[in-house]
């Protein structure tokens, strides 16, 4: 009897990265080691970990290291999440001023176990930031924040008061990804809902109309390009400002199976319809992940 063995899928030339390196990279790695946080450069394994490290900039991970979800795509470890380390905030906020950075990414792992969702920790971190960082720009990358009534977690129901946490103590960005279209959406995210994610990001303007929005799309789970669109059209109509398109990279043989490898110029066509629809700003190739060169929207937001 033959034996079927299955061998790794090697990724296109384009995809390959650099290896960790330099004075700034082991900056920010002996800061996140030593404060004892998380970050999701680490946590999801991205491509981009050398070149944004090496560059003093990092995606800091709150609220932890554990999901209550789990997501087909997303290598960040899930279960019961332990309890919340309340000097969190202030531990980033002090990272933030050692690297003297003029752009931060906030995002965190879900936490259905919060009744807010963890909204009053990233309000906090943001403030701390402020605090130590006046001039610093703060874009937050937010859950869904499903509403919860005890142990109940309401399908298709958000927690309006948590999205009003976030967004009245001050974020210069406010994002929240899609991820998928919407045929695959349950696949990919089965513990999230599309039109949730789309009403979420409506929400926001409706709120302060002034808050500039961004999603994000992982491209290679079997959608095309009329599908991408529609998407496109999709956040759009939901108020989204800015966009980030990224290559799909499988963690393990567990999660949802890459189906396409797109080249560098599908992305850069990708980029041209996101501008040609309407967007402010788009970013847009393989190795691009949601918070990627977010520093470019201070020449936008300022």
């Amino acid at each position: 009897m033959l034996l079927q063995i299955q061998t790794k899928r090697r990724h296109p030339d384009w995809l390959k990265v650099k290896l960790p390196s330099g004075e700034s990279y082991a900056t920010v790695r002996e800061l996140v080691k030593t404060n004892r946080l998380h970050t999701i450069c680490e946590e999801a394994k991205c491509p981009n970990l050398a070149e944004c490290w090496s560059h003093g900039t990092a995606t800091f991970l709150i609220l932890g290291d554990t999901c209550t979800r789990w997501c087909g795509y997303c290598n960040v470890k899930t279960g019961k999440p332990a309890e919340l380390d309340l000097e969190e905030p202030r531990k980033v906020a002090e990272s933030v001023k050692k690297l003297n950075l003029k752009y931060v990414v906030i995002t965190s792992v879900t936490r259905d176990d919060l009744i807010d969702g963890g909204a009053s920790i990233f309000a906090e971190t943001v403030r701390e930031i402020k605090n130590e960082m006046p001039d610093c720009s703060v874009e937050l990358l937010i859950p869904d924040f499903k509403i919860r009534t005890g142990e109940i977690l309401r399908e298709g129901e958000l927690n309006i008061d948590a999205l009003n946490t976030v967004i009245n103590n001050g974020p210069d960005v406010l994002a929240h990804n899609i991820e998928a279209v919407r045929r695959v959406f349950a696949r990919v995210r089965p513990g999230g809902n599309y039109d949730v994610s789309l009403n979420l990001l409506r929400k926001i303007k409706e709120i302060d109309p002034e808050m500039p929005t961004k999603s994000s799309i992982i491209l290679g789970f079997d959608e095309t390009f009329d599908e991408i669109k529609q998407t496109m059209l999709d956040l759009l109509r939901n108020n989204v400002d800015f966009l980030t398109l990224g290559q799909y990279l499988q963690p393990s043989i567990k999660h949802v199976k890459i189906e396409k490898y797109y080249t560098p110029e599908e992305f850069k066509e990708l980029e041209k319809i996101g501008y040609e629809l309407g967007f402010k700003h788009v970013e847009a190739g393989p190795l691009v992940r949601s918070s990627y060169r977010a520093d470019k929207l201070n020449n936008i937001i300022r």
